[in-house]
């Protein structure tokens, strides 16, 4: 029997051992291979980069953050999902795995792109540089709760994330050319900018992205990209260069009993961002905002930037106290009135800027509004060509959508839509009124039932289809100060309820969506007949279909009533009256006026909208002091109906007349057959 000998078998054990570490190791090293054949388009390799940190980690996990680095390397911003896909993993190991880098400082949490809000949180690589917001950059992996690298405050180099929101939304209409208008007055006598328009109007879309652009709290030169103020030669010239105080007024005056202490409270909250800016700044009086502001620019050489949101709340809110308003002025003028540190100042609200006697608080603003809104006539909504397109894309009747949200008109710019009512039938897929989701009904009728000397008369005038004179010069640019009809009309225009055409210098009720909101506030108005009229326009109208000519005849009687004023002795002024007995009419029909057809003009053609085949089409012949029969005949003999042929089978024929002897009107109805 052979001995064996023990220390030779302990020799063979440790080469075992040895052999199988070796082996071990080159199991490792193929796997590090394998790695960084994958990683060759960035260049990084976890083991080297993170040899201390990763220490510990099995190589499965080492494998994930590798997987990481691949395919998340070239990105300033994402979030867990990101990870998942990248590695592989289910959410709850995905979120370890972050925990566990947080932990040993692979990745880290920065400030920048939001308020961390949401659930999802974002990461971005460690030691990254920083170019852009959606979200590119290089170098090591770094943890994000949805923000940019950038230090930023609150109100103090705001970030970009509102402004990325909305170009990020499904219907984004670019706007951004304003920036080219913005620059080209920046620290000039032109700089101090107000924009007014109507609710729903893009205002503070426009003021999140000229803080974007702007605010040295951010980098978004990729945030731009594709837009149209890219291609601009200002574009690199003034992004993200300047201490930007971005303010929405309304958000402290809800926080405020008295106008006195949201002012102090506004000077308290600007300050401290300031200071924790620039902590290093040796400010004289750091009770003084304005003088802080302009130690920070001699110190630094960095100018502001200011962009209020709501600028006019407190003239909507305190509509009666002048003494508040007036202190607010004071507040704006001291803030912003001929101080060197601010190259541009822009704000934005409904109203334009308050006249108040001789007190000339912020005369030193170039006003842009409803009335005039001169070179940023585009920007106030959705032109003709946008709309245009988006109809295309979203296959909406672009006749309907005009009917229903066009009718601003401004010089030198196409037709201008509600940008508001536009997105959402688009995105919704129906035409319908979308205003009342701004504003009820019932903020219209406060200023109607004012009923000045002619206003109820213009109203109906209007709504008949009438443009009305207006003189916009008296107008003080408050809510509460009304000396005539020519106030309140003048009120409207700014608040979007009616249009306003410079040229004429007249107002009128530029679309249906609007149209409604003055039925629906006239209803419930204690405006006699007429509200009854406009309630039973839906009777009128199913008296038509079933061609009741004796209930036809009735309801026109009882909306005669109130339009003597229109002096009612011609067709003209009668189609005034059916246009208030059929109001009811537009919600299935457009409505034409003196439609040219056939041998001459009908006096008023209704053509079913496509939502609605099954309606009959209208066409309506007016007499005065003729008969309704001779109306009837007219439309016949000059084929009015030519130009409805496709709805051959289905069309009614109206003829109607007043009376002058009688004071009586007569409606004859006919339908025509194949």
């Amino acid at each position: 029997m052979m001995h064996i000998n023990k220390e030779f078998i302990n020799l063979l054990n440790e080469s075992l051992k040895t052999e199988e570490a070796n082996i071990e190791m080159k199991k490792v090293n193929i796997k590090r291979e394998k790695a960084n054949i994958v990683t060759e388009k960035v260049n990084i390799d976890v083991h080297d980069r993170y040899s201390d940190e990763i220490h510990g980690f099995l190589e499965k996990t080492i494998n994930h953050i590798q997987k990481m680095y691949d395919a998340l390397s070239d990105k300033v911003a994402f979030g867990r999902e990101d990870v998942q896909h990248a590695t592989g993993l289910k959410p709850t190991r995905a979120s370890m795995l972050i925990k566990e880098l947080v932990k040993r400082k692979i990745l880290e949490p920065v400030s920048g792109y939001g308020k961390g809000s949401t659930n999802l949180q974002e990461y971005q690589l460690k030691d990254s540089t920083v170019v852009g917001q959606n979200f590119y950059s290089y170098g090591k992996l770094k943890y994000l709760s949805g923000k940019q690298v950038c230090e930023m405050g609150v109100y103090l180099n705001p970030g970009n994330d509102k402004f990325y929101k909305a170009i990020n939304s499904e219907i984004y209409v670019d706007k951004t050319e304003l920036i080219q208008y913005t620059n080209r007055v920046f620290n000039t006598m032109q700089q101090n900018v107000c924009v007014s328009r109507p609710r729903r109007f893009g205002k503070s879309m426009t003021a999140n992205m000229l803080a974007a652009y702007y605010s040295r709290g951010c980098q978004s030169e990729k945030l731009f990209d594709g837009l149209k103020i890219k291609e601009d030669s200002s574009f690199s010239k003034y992004l993200n260069k300047y201490n930007v105080f971005f303010i929405n007024m309304q958000e402290f005056l809800s926080r405020s009993k008295t106008v006195e202490k949201m002012v102090l409270r506004l000077n308290r909250i600007l300050m401290r961002d300031l200071k924790q800016e620039y902590p290093d700044v040796d400010c004289f009086d750091e009770e003084d905002l304005a003088e802080s502001m302009q130690d920070v620019y001699q110190q630094t050489g960095c100018p502001f930037v200011i962009i209020i949101d709501e600028w006019d709340c407190i003239f909507r809110e305190y509509k009666s106290d002048k003494e508040a308003q007036e202190q607010y002025l004071d507040f704006l003028r001291d803030f912003l009135k001929d101080k060197s540190y601010i190259h541009l100042a822009y704000m934005t609200g409904i109203l334009p800027v308050k006249k108040y006697g001789t007190h000339s608080a912020l005369n030193m603003f170039d006003e842009f509004s409803m009335i005039y809104a001169g070179p940023l006539a585009k920007f106030v909504g959705f032109t003709e060509t946008e709309v245009r397109e988006l109809c295309e894309k979203y296959h909406m009747d672009m006749r309907e959508i005009r009917e229903w949200y066009d009718g601003y008109r401004f010089e030198n710019c196409e037709p201008v839509y509600n940008p508001r009512s536009v997105v959402n039938g688009m995105l919704f897929g129906s035409i319908r009124n979308y205003w009342n989701m701004t504003e009820s009904f019932e903020a219209l009728q406060t200023y109607i039932d004012m009923n000045f000397e002619g206003l109820k008369d213009d109203i109906l005038s209007m709504l008949a289809g009438e443009h009305i004179p207006v003189n916009t010069g008296s107008f003080t640019n408050d809510m509460t100060t009304f000396r005539d009809e020519n106030d309140v009309l003048t009120l409207l225009i700014h608040l979007g309820y009616l249009a306003y055409d410079s040229t004429e210098h007249c107002v009128y009720i530029p679309n249906n969506e609007i149209r409604n909101e003055y039925a629906n506030a006239v209803s419930v108005s204690d405006w006699g007949e007429v509200s009854k009229a406009l309630k039973n326009s839906a009777d009128v109208l199913n008296a038509i279909w079933n061609q009741n000519e004796q209930m036809v005849a009735q309801g026109i009687q009882r909306a005669h009533f109130e339009t003597s004023h229109l002096q009612y002795n011609d067709e003209n002024a009668l189609s005034y009256t059916i246009s208030l007995a059929l109001y009811a009419a537009r919600n299935y029909y457009s409505v034409y006026r003196e439609l040219p057809t056939g041998k001459g003009f009908a006096d008023m053609v209704f053509i079913p909208r496509k939502k609605f085949p099954d309606k009959p089409a209208l066409v309506v012949e007016l007499k005065w002091d003729k008969s309704a029969k001779g109306a009837i005949s007219q439309i016949k003999q000059k084929q009015y109906c030519k130009s409805l042929e496709k709805y051959a089978g289905n069309i009614l024929l109206a003829g109607i007349n007043y009376s002058k002897k009688d004071k009586e009107h007569q409606c004859i109805i006919e339908k025509i057959v194949k």
